[in-house]
């Protein structure tokens, strides 16, 4: 077996597998040969339904992609939309196209060729970007949150408070965290040892999948996986909870009808999307683990990779007046035409 470190064309995205039952001690020491690919199980459905669920799995990230489109285009167009709120929902419909698009066509991909191979750095690609607009996903839900509670708790000095140069302040932070979470992680993947085992049990390059397949060591991985991923689930989701106390204290202090009415409607579609987005990762950790925990993390991860990100559209859309009047306006051409 030739040496890979002697070897010029030898990279850092190459992966090393060493033979199983040997002490790790003594990997670095073994000659070792790169690992090319790794092998997506994929969905757990059946071969015959394969054609059934592939066309599904399309229509709903036509609609993911139209539909966000149609939200940035909107927001983008008219003037009416040009506040922070919708300023953060432009940068969300963003991301979430973004991060269905890392996933669902190499999916798609696969169903339709029967090829279930992705090549390690493509492996490496999707893992990185997956972590990164989930990161921005997160982030940019807490960042909405915040500003919910300023337009319904602080009114009058919303405008003060949510400035300009804040809101860009604070979006190109959550994309520079995002970025330096995801390098993180990529940096500490690159490092790991596989065994001759490639198989990840899973429609995508999940990374605690990876973790299980490698043979070096991984408490670097899962010490960064518990201190720079979890704060960028832990700091979003502590603000999102504050955020909706702090509201709901403000309305029962004065309880009308018309408050609880202004609140729903300023907040209505955002908790819509946060139930969706957090309640299928919490169901993950809820219920006892089973014989069938792997199938159920993977439907799980359909939810929100999936099934999430195409229903939000229909959320802002269906749920919030400003959005309908901006299509409205859009299809009677009023923005196209306007002297």
């Amino acid at each position: 077996m030739r040496n890979l470190a002697a070897d010029p064309s030898f990279n850092l995205f190459s992966a090393r597998v060493v033979p199983r039952g040997r002490e790790k001690s003594s990997l670095r020491l073994e000659k070792q040969s790169s690992v090319s690919e790794f092998l997506l199980l994929g969905l757990p459905i059946r071969l015959e339904q394969q054609a059934m669920f592939f066309a599904q799995f399309l229509n709903m990230y036509l609609t993911t992609v139209l539909g966000k489109l149609l939200i940035i285009l909107l927001i983008r167009l008219d003037s009416r939309l040009h506040t922070p709120t919708y300023f953060f929902l432009s940068h969300l419909a963003l991301t979430d196209v973004s991060f269905s698009s890392v996933i669902i066509p190499k999916m798609l991909i696969n169903m339709r060729t029967q090829d279930q191979s992705i090549p390690y750095i493509g492996c490496v690609t999707q893992t990185h970007f997956f972590i990164f607009f989930g990161c921005i996903d997160n982030l940019l839900l807490g960042v909405m949150a915040y500003d919910r509670y300023v337009a319904i708790c602080h009114p009058l000095h919303y405008t003060t408070i949510m400035r300009e140069n804040l809101c860009f302040s604070v979006v190109a932070g959550s994309w520079l965290f995002s970025c330096s979470s995801a390098m993180s992680h990529t940096l500490c993947l690159v490092q790991m040892s596989f065994c001759a085992d490639n198989t990840i049990t899973h429609f995508f390059c999940y990374p605690a999948a990876l973790l299980k397949l490698s043979c070096s060591d991984t408490s670097i991985n899962k010490l960064v996986i518990f201190t720079v991923g979890a704060l960028g689930i832990i700091i979003p989701l502590t603000g999102i909870l504050v955020s909706y106390v702090r509201i709901g204290v403000s309305i029962l202090r004065v309880p009308s009808a018309k408050g609880i009415c202004k609140a729903l409607f300023t907040c209505g579609s955002h908790l819509s999307v946060v139930f969706l987005f957090y309640g299928t990762i919490m169901v993950l950790y809820i219920f006892p683990a089973s014989n069938n925990s792997c199938d159920k993390h993977i439907i799980a991860s359909v939810m929100y990779t999936v099934v999430t990100p195409m229903l939000n559209p229909f959320i802002y859309s269906l749920r919030n007046r400003d959005m309908k009047g901006a299509l409205g306006r859009l299809f009677q051409r009023d923005i196209f035409f306007s002297k």
